[in-house]
């Protein structure tokens, strides 16, 4: 945090997900693993926040492929995140969460990130239905995809979010990561997401 005044994000992987995505050798069972591995995940949280990291997100792509271990990301993520000074955010891929939400909001974090542009926003219903005690972050752009979205199909999709969220809860980004684009086109995309932010905003006077 010292060479810059903006404010210093840390990333990192969540337990859950670093267990489910290795060959376990040692041991006896998954939960030994996730938990053994969130109290090492722990200490690279503490350290970020010693080198005055004030948000921290750590990942749980996996959250979703096994709804019966929910419980299980849950126990390891607060591991992580309790009794910490830090705004926590988590981010999860796009999956089956119709069986794992709203199951997913005791996750011990202060904000969702959410995939919802590749799927056509088909979360929004279950947002609606429970609508999340958290901050969400909205996945504006489809990451998968090549092309290049229209301002105006990024602003829609703002004022569907405002539709079911508060304004104030909202955090806007692309849907996941922009690794498996161009470095041109993960600029546009970003481009097209903060374009879209400013007008929506200037259009509702804020």
């Amino acid at each position: 945090q010292s060479l810059t005044e903006k404010p210093v994000k840390g990333m990192l992987t969540g337990p859950y997900t670093v267990m489910d995505w290795s060959f376990n050798e040692f041991y006896d069972n998954r939960r030994d693993c996730a938990i053994a591995l969130a109290h090492e995940i722990r200490k690279e949280v503490d350290a970020l926040v010693a080198a005055g990291c004030r948000i921290i997100q750590i990942d749980e792509p996996a959250i979703s492929v096994r709804p019966e271990e929910v419980e299980l990301a849950i126990e390891a993520m607060r591991i992580c995140t309790e009794g910490v000074e830090a705004y926590f955010v988590t981010h999860i891929c796009y999956g089956a969460f119709e069986h794992i939400y709203p199951k997913i909001l005791e996750l011990p974090v202060h904000n969702l990130d959410l995939e919802l542009s590749n799927s056509e926003l088909d979360l929004l219903p279950l947002l609606v239905q429970s609508p999340p005690d958290k901050d969400v972050s909205f996945g504006l752009v489809d990451v998968h995809s090549h092309e290049l979205e229209e301002l105006s199909t990024v602003k829609e999709r703002i004022g569907r979010a405002i539709e079911v969220l508060p304004a104030d809860r909202l955090w806007f980004d692309p849907d996941c990561g922009l690794k498996t684009r161009t470095l041109e086109e993960a600029q546009k995309k970003l481009e097209v997401v903060v374009a879209a932010v400013k007008e929506t905003r200037e259009a509702r006077g804020e």
